[in-house]
């Protein structure tokens, strides 16, 4: 199987294949790679629908740059923990932050929300953040008060009054369940609106039926919500050679 980085053509032949339809896991295996490095491929060069080649070779070599750039002479990368490597994990915190920022969250918070989230302790103090992330104090304090309005990150104090940084194994639930509060809301302003503009009219109806479609997505969200959340609290069983799923 090859390694290194991708070449300007199989990333060609990247494109080819997601213009095709292909899976991840299809176009992997014509190029003999891994479906995690083809994943992560297009996941950070804009996504299955805008990913293109040439912009996402010159975007790799762009980052390559900056990296040697940042990086002082002599030194290596901090060891990982269990045996990781570093650069796969590096990786995939560039892929999680690309994904949460097509979802909508702004770039910098996704990078916390990233790092917080592949931490082992699933806490970090302001410092460990500004030191991982290589970003100012000020960038991390406007990141995690987003973070905890979006209800994604808690504030904890440790034994030596030092603020750290949580994010509970419950975050996507109760960010979920944030999202069902916003939803219904816009529902129930929709539904005001028909009282204003007067029952029967082309806009009252389409206001009701915004509601209507409103009400039924927040209440099936919350109902699926709450019957997943047991999920997130049980331990996935693993065995030998399970570690990377076709996608």
């Amino acid at each position: 199987m090859p390694g290194g980085r991708l070449t300007q053509q199989e990333r060609q032949q990247i494109a080819l294949g997601l213009a095709d339809g292909l899976a991840y896991a299809e176009v992997a295996r014509r190029l003999d790679r891994p479906t995690s490095t083809v994943t992560r491929e297009v996941m950070r060069n804009g996504g299955p629908t805008a990913y293109r080649a040439d912009l996402a070779h010159r975007a790799t070599e762009r980052r390559a740059h900056r990296r040697r750039q940042a990086a002082p002479r002599g030194t290596e990368a901090a060891p990982q923990a269990h045996g990781r490597d570093a650069e796969a994990v590096r990786e995939y915190e560039e892929t999680f932050t690309t994904v949460l920022m097509q979802s909508g969250t702004p770039k910098m918070m996704a990078r916390v929300l990233a790092c917080l989230c592949t931490s082992d302790s699933g806490s970090l103090t302001a410092a460990e953040l500004v030191q991982r992330l290589q970003v100012s104090p000020a960038s991390i304090s406007k990141a995690i008060a987003f973070l905890e309005e979006q209800g994604l990150v808690r504030r904890e104090r440790n034994e030596r009054r030092r603020e750290r940084y949580v994010v509970d194994d419950d975050v996507w639930y109760q960010s979920m369940m944030a999202s069902v509060r916003g939803t219904t809301q816009v529902a129930e302003i929709a539904r005001q609106g028909v009282g204003v503009l007067g029952h029967g009219t082309p806009a009252a109806a389409r206001l009701e039926n915004i509601a209507r479609f409103l009400d039924f997505v927040s209440e099936s969200l919350a109902r699926a919500a709450d019957q997943a959340r047991e999920v997130l609290h049980t331990k996935p069983e693993t065995t030998p050679g399970s570690a990377e799923q076709p996608l």
